[in-house]
């Protein structure tokens, strides 16, 4: 043991010093110590990990979202399809009208919860309840609502269909959707009057091909209707936006929404202006293109 002990020691406190490396020369253009030279090419390595590049996607802010809750007309879009335009008239009904045909409507109407087809899958009820009057049925969502002709239908220059909508509270809703069937033909007017609790009417603008269907960055309206308000949606509205009531998670009490248009047998033209008809009682609107 004492001679390992003893080889050890010379081994690791006598062994010779291992002969010293010659020092790389440097040039004159360096003209620098080692140490400086070495924090230089350390210098030019870390730069070029840290090469700024623009980014691919430029930065995009999502719009802000527009308000309309004045009485007026808006032009919210000119695109090659046309100007889509909106007209809110708040208050289109005086106040104690819009309480007769309110109860009149909500007491007697038949009113009916419609299934939803839908191609593949489950068919679940509407979230609101409905009813249709019209010369014509009235296809959507692959559904068909049959002609009732209870409330005739003008020729002309008048919408000659109505689909009523009721909204039992604030957890009832429509999804987002555009009237822009066939048989409401090109550019349909729309005339919808509110009647009961007020709901929050939102539009977004349809994306562009490229945008892959992806309404991040889509321009949005909501439009506060409030009891006996109309809003008509007139040009490439139905084309180039889509609408919808979204549900509400406090109390809201009963809405019904009645939107007038026209239906035809074959895709055409609608003619412009149109009366609305109250059971004797008549309030004129005047529609131009």
């Amino acid at each position: 043991m004492s001679d390992k002990r003893q080889r050890a020691r010379v081994q690791g406190s006598w062994a010779k010093q291992l002969p010293k490396q010659p020092r790389p020369a440097v040039s004159p253009s360096q003209n620098a110590t080692p140490a400086v030279a070495s924090w230089g090419i350390h210098r030019q390595t870390t730069s070029a990990n840290f090469e700024f590049h623009q980014p691919i996607k430029p930065v995009r802010d999502v719009p802000p979202e527009k308000v309309i809750d004045q009485a007026g007309d808006y032009e919210i879009s000119h695109e090659p399809s046309g100007v889509s335009r909106l007209r809110l008239v708040p208050g289109f009904l005086p106040a104690d009208e819009a309480d007769w045909i309110f109860s009149k409507l909500l007491a007697e109407l038949p009113w009916s919860q419609k299934t939803n087809v839908r191609q593949g899958g489950a068919s679940p009820q509407e979230p609101r309840l409905t009813c249709w009057f019209g010369e014509l049925p009235y296809t959507y969502a692959r559904s068909t609502m049959a002609a009732n002709t209870k409330v005739g239908g003008g020729g002309g220059e008048r919408l000659n269909s109505l689909l009523c909508n009721l909204y039992r509270d604030g957890h009832d809703s429509i999804g987002w959707h555009s009237d822009d069937e066939a048989s409401l033909g090109p550019q349909p007017v729309i005339a919808s009057l509110s009647l009961g609790d007020s709901r929050v009417f939102s539009l977004r603008k349809k994306p562009p091909p490229e945008e892959n269907g992806d309404y991040t960055y889509a321009e949005r309206i909501k439009v506060p209707l409030g009891h006996g308000a109309l809003l008509l949606m007139e040009g490439a509205t139905q084309d180039d936006w889509q609408h919808q009531v979204a549900k509400e998670y406090h109390d809201r009490g009963p809405r019904i929404n009645l939107t007038f248009r026209s239906i035809f047998p074959e895709p055409q033209g609608h003619q412009p202006g149109t009366k609305l008809r109250f059971s004797g009682r008549q309030a004129d609107v005047n529609i131009t293109n």
